[in-house]
C-alpha cells in the first residue's frame, strides 16, 4: 500500500467510526430503547442485542479498528493519530444534519479549531 493509499484508508476509517457513532446514537434514541432505559440495564442489554442500528454501529467500529492496523503499518503514528480528531468534526456535522442537533457558535468554533489542529499536525516540518 502506498502512502497515498494509507492516507485514504485512514480517512475511510475515520468515516467508519463517525458512522458507527451515528448508528449507535440512532439505536439508543429509538423510542423502545428510551423506554427500556427506565426498566434497568437487563432490558437495555436485550434490546440492544437485537437492534440492527446498534449491530451496524458495532460492525463499523470493528471494521475501522481492523483497518486502522493497516494504516499504522504505513504511516507514522504522529501523522495518523491526529486524523482521528476529524471524527469529531464528522460526528458533529452528522449530529447537526442527520440527527437535527442544535448548531451553536461554540460548536462551529470547536470544529474549526479541530480542523486547524489537524492541519498543523499534518504539515511535515
Amino acid at each position: 500500500m502506498s502512502q497515498l493509499g494509507a492516507w485514504g484508508l485512514a480517512l475511510f476509517c475515520v468515516c467508519l467510526t463517525a458512522t458507527a457513532q451515528v448508528l449507535l446514537k440512532m439505536g439508543m434514541s429509538a423510542p423502545a430503547m428510551q423506554q427500556a432505559m427506565t426498566h434497568g440495564l437487563p432490558s437495555v442489554f436485550w434490546l440492544a442485542v437485537t437492534s440492527p442500528l446498534i449491530w451496524g454501529g458495532m460492525v463499523c467500529f470493528g471494521a475501522s479498528a481492523g483497518l486502522w492496523l493497516l494504516v499504522l503499518g504505513k504511516l507514522e503514528v504522529s501523522m495518523a493519530y491526529p486524523l482521528i480528531s476529524l471524527g469529531v468534526v464528522l460526528t458533529t456535522l452528522a449530529g447537526i444534519f442527520l440527527l437535527g442537533e442544535s448548531v451553536s457558535l461554540y460548536k462551529i468554533a470547536g470544529v474549526a479549531l479541530v480542523i486547524a489542529g489537524v492541519l498543523v499536525l499534518a504539515v511535515k516540518a
